[in-house]
């Protein structure tokens, strides 16, 4: 891989033999499976990727690491975007509905969380019941104002939508910014503080 893949990313390579050997016995079937694993936000040395396996359950998450070097292809969140239609769930429909203002915001965005998996890997991840989980690139602050009338949108879908502003300093819940709190949490590899400027300089540590 040219750069380094980010929060969100899905990533094909992994295999059986990197697990720890306490690892669940459903984590191996997935990765025997060819199935993605997930990039999480956690600091880890050189060479090293921190991902979670997914299950086909909600309870079925399973945190480790992956080598650099076995990654043999990476999708980001905003590749999932291309080619979308509307289907029976509510989160389908709530994307298609959402996608011509999430296209004007002039920002890069994509698709996280179980549909963005369905979407990858043709698995059956989402549900009736299933949030539609997004994210946006945000390198330059989005005003409190603007965060307010972005949510009234999102909370017009047909299921929840939860939004995650990827800020320099790491990311933070759109529905947080949007909200009266003087501090929200951002999330970080090195873990979650509270902050009152995600776009800080000072809050952006390597």
């Amino acid at each position: 891989m040219h750069d380094r893949p980010c929060p969100h990313d899905l990533l094909w390579g992994m295999s059986p033999a990197q697990l720890p050997a306490d690892a669940p016995a459903w984590a191996l079937q997935v990765l025997e499976a060819g199935q993605p694993v997930v990039v999480r936000r956690a600091m880890v040395a050189s060479g090293q990727i921190a991902v979670g396996i997914r299950g086909a359950s909600r309870d079925q998450r399973y945190a480790t690491l992956m080598s650099m070097d076995s990654v043999r292809r990476r999708v980001r969140p905003e590749e999932l975007i291309e080619g979308v239609h509307a289907g029976d769930l509510p989160p389908l429909r709530a994307l298609v509905q959402l996608m011509p203002a999430m296209d004007e915001l002039g920002l890069d965005w994509g698709i996280t969380g179980s549909v963005g998996y369905q979407l990858a890997t043709g698995i059956p991840a989402a549900h009736a019941n299933s949030d539609l989980d997004l994210l946006v690139r945000a390198p330059r602050a989005i005003t409190r104002p603007s965060a307010r009338e972005l949510l009234r949108l999102l909370d017009a879908a047909p299921c929840r939508v939860d939004l995650q502003l990827e800020t320099p300093a790491g990311a933070i819940a759109l529905r947080e910014w949007a909200g009266d709190s003087d501090r929200v949490l951002l999330k970080c590899p090195t873990g979650a503080r509270l902050v009152a400027d995600p776009w800080a300089r000072a809050e952006q540590v390597a």
